[in-house]
Parts: structure tokens; sequence; C-alpha cells
């Protein structure tokens, strides 16, 4: 558990860890100010800070007066800042001896060094973010691709937010209807009543349903699609990698079984990452090691959202490359005819026969040919995994809120299936008092200590 306190001045190093032009120390709480004094000495001269003004200076070690760095300093008084509190930023060199000096001073004049996730957690509990605004933060931190990143900032500034609150103000208003007969038992619910109830439900129901499904989606965009290349031994597959990522990042040579471990690289395509892994040659293993290749190319085809079939357009087809195209089963799956550089013994017919309705792409590794078609390809791919409503509705990315969505799908069905003139009301009411409940802990109007520590867990120190 997270042991802080909203009374203690924090400071952390927000910048990440190593050598760079700018390192940024952070301190937040209500002693921020003070400590800013005692370490900043400006350029112009004594005089006060006016908040949210940044001032040229340098950074002194109060214990003996000795310059640490030349740097920017900005005092931003609450409760226009991040955390709402007092808030003192230090923009020094971003080398780590200078940083932890910097802190070190920080400390030794009253503030304790914040824990991961702190200055976010103070931004939540202050009511600047609510608790889905504050894992959007995370996730833009760590967004892989450009449409991650675009939900990411969508979450930020409270779309999820604002659906949840309407579907919310939708299910306060069914419990209240409810709730003002149990508080006025001789005035019975007549079927218009409840018909209206019910119908509000439905439509809850729905929105609900739809956001549970964007899950998948979400999960495209910010983990990326993971892109299995399998083949037999020697057809290129290392190659296909290279050529898609544009450098040499997996070993080729004309051994078979040279790639005997998956190797992942990334590449963007139109903003969605694809995590493409190179894997070992499928056929019957000769030794330990490359049976262990072997199976863990198995749990990757298992594991991979598509499948990338590479076959060798100089050799002709065997029973190893319908074996392989048999074993990814339904998988999502590309065929790719490579090495059409060199003379070719796999006619357009024959592939069409092999491969029945298949998307069968010829491409160069070597020369580069058709791989812009490949990409257009797996792009398209991709599209269609996000679904329709690709980049337009609102997208859940995060298995925290899915399990809230269940549970609060759960609760409104119930009070559905409930809803009937011979039912007690308050048997429905209960159920929607815990639907509530559920989208509460969303957003955190309903949430524990523990989920608390969940959320800010992820977050590194210094956010």
């Amino acid at each position: 558990m997270i042991i802080d306190s909203q009374e203690d001045t924090i400071a952390a190093i927000s910048t990440p860890y190593g050598e760079s032009g700018i390192g940024i120390v952070r301190v937040s709480g209500s002693r921020a100010k003070e400590l800013g004094v005692r370490l900043f000495r400006g350029k112009g001269g004594p005089g006060g800070f006016e908040s949210h003004r940044m001032q040229y200076g340098e950074i002194v070690d109060p214990a003996d007066g000795g310059v640490i760095d030349e740097v920017l300093f900005v005092f931003m008084g609450a409760p226009k800042t991040y955390t709402r509190e007092d808030v003192v930023e230090i923009q020094c060199h971003g080398g780590s001896v200078v940083l932890r000096r910097i802190l070190e001073c920080a400390l030794r004049e009253g503030a304790r060094l914040a824990t991961a996730g702190e200055f976010t957690k103070r931004a939540f509990l202050n009511g600047r973010i609510d608790l889905a605004q504050a894992e959007a933060v995370i996730e833009t931190i760590k967004a892989k691709g450009v449409e991650g990143l675009r939900v990411a900032n969508e979450q930020l500034r409270g779309r999820l937010s604002r659906e949840i609150g309407e579907l919310r103000d939708v299910l306060l208003g069914g419990l209240a209807e409810i709730e003002g007969r149990l508080d006025f038992p001789d005035e019975e619910l007549g079927e218009s009543d409840w018909e209206g109830v019910r119908d509000s439900l439905q439509s809850v129901e729905e929105r609900l349903a739809v956001l549970i499904g964007s899950f998948e989606e979400g999960k495209i965009l910010r983990e990326g699609v993971i892109a299995a290349i399998v083949g037999k031994t020697n057809v290129g597959k290392s190659s296909l990698l290279n050529a898609l990522v544009g450098d040499e990042k997996a070993i080729v040579t004309s051994v078979p079984g040279t790639t005997r471990d998956v190797i992942e690289e990334r590449v963007n395509l139109s903003g969605v990452v694809l995590r493409v892994v190179d894997t070992a040659g499928m056929r019957r293993w000769r030794n330990v090691v490359e049976k262990e290749g072997i199976e863990r190319t198995k749990k990757m085809i298992r594991a991979s959202d598509l499948v990338i079939v590479v076959v060798d357009h100089s050799r002709r087809l065997t029973g190893e490359d319908r074996e392989i195209f048999e074993r990814v089963g339904d998988k999502k799956k590309v065929v790719v005819v490579n090495k059409i550089d060199l003379p070719g013994k796999l006619g357009r017919r024959g592939l069409e026969r092999a491969f029945p309705g298949m998307s069968v792409i010829e491409v160069s590794a070597l020369t580069g040919e058709n791989l812009e078609v490949l990409r257009s390809v797996v792009r398209e791919d991709l599209v269609r995994m996000g679904g329709d409503g690709w980049g337009e509705r609102t997208v859940i990315t995060e298995t925290r809120h899915r399990r809230c969505l269940e549970m609060a799908l759960d609760g409104v069905e119930k009070a559905g299936e409930g809803m009937e003139p011979d039912v007690s009301p308050e048997i429905v009411a209960v159920e929607l008092r815990g639907a509530l409940d559920a989208l509460g802990q969303i957003v955190g109007e309903t949430v524990t200590e523990d989920v608390l520590d969940e959320v800010f867990r992820r977050f590194c120190v210094g956010k």
C-alpha cells in the first residue's frame, strides 16, 4: 500500500535517468515556495516569486552557499497547478549528478521523496482530474503509436468520463423514480411508469455493451498488433522482418535454422504499432536448441493477432508449407510469396489453389519490390480489427474499466429483468445501486485505497 500524507511537501526528479539537455526537479506542497526561496538565487537580484513566471538564475546548496547549477526556475501558486498545490519546477542541465544534488538539497530542506505517481494522485485527490483521467496520464506517457496517443489524449480531456457521467445520470433518474415509490408505498408504480424506466435501462445496456466491445480495439491501439512471421526454414522470414523495419535487426544467412529464437521489432503503420515477430523456421528439429525455438514459434502463433505466412517463390510448395498453413488455423493471416527477384516455381494459379480466398502478396525482401503493397494490406487488416467505429467512438483501453463496465452491465440487466409489476421495486433498486457503484469506480467516485494503489503503482516517480 502506498503510504503518504497530503500534508507533506514532496519532491522528485521528473525526467528519465541519464544524460540529456534538460532535467527537471519538481516540488509540490505547502512548503514548495519556502524551499524555492532557500535554493534559488535569481540573476535579477532579490525579490518575490511571481506565480507562473519563469526566472533565470542558480541553484545553491543552503548548507555552504555553493552553486550547483545554472537553471530556469518557476513557482506556480495553487490552485492553478498540476496538483492544485503550490508547485516549484527547476529546469537544470540533465546530468544525473546535478539532478541528484538538487533533489538532495530539497529533501534536506524539508521535502519528502515522492512515491510513484504521487503528483498525479494528488491531482486526483484534489479534484483536478478524475481517476479515468489519471490513468490516461500514464497511457499518454506509454503510448506506442499516434492512434494510441490520440485515445489517451481524448480520455485525458474527459471523453470517457463524460460518457460514464451520462450513463450514471440515466441510472440515477431510474433509481430516483423507483426509490420515490419506495418512499410512498401507497402510490403503486404503474405499467407506464415501469415502461419509461425499462426503456432507459435498455439504452444504458446498449451503450455499455458498445463500450465493453471497444476494449479489443483499445488493446490494439494501446499495445499494438502482434504479427508473427512464420514459414519453413530459408524462405526469407528474417529478411522480410529487416525490410519491414528498415534495419538489420535479424541475422540473415543461407544456413537453415539460423533463427533460433523469436525476435520482435516495431513498425508504425497508420499510427498503429505493428509488433513484427520473426520466428524460427518450422521443420523437423535436429537438436534441443532448435526444438525449443520451434516450440516458441508455435506459442507465438497462438499469441499473435495476425500471422504472415511466408513461402519461397523460387521453390515449389511442399508438405511443410501446407502443414504450417494448417497450423495457423483460423488466425487472421496474410500469405507472402518472397524472393520474386529469383526465377519462380510458384505460378499464380497454383498459389490461388493452395491458398483459396487468401490475400497473397508477392514481394522481394531483398530489393523491396511490393513491400508497400504488403504494408497497405496489413494496414487494411488493422482497420478491420478496429471495427467500423475506428477512430470515431469512445474506446476503453484499461482492463479495470472493462471489468467495472461488465459489473455495471450485469446490474442493469438484472434490474431490467426485475422490472415487472409483481416484483418488489426494492430488488431493482439494489441492482441499480450496484451498477452505479461499478461505474463510479471508473472515475473514482467510489474507490478503495487498494484500487488507488493498483492504479498509481504503474506510474514512475516524478509524475
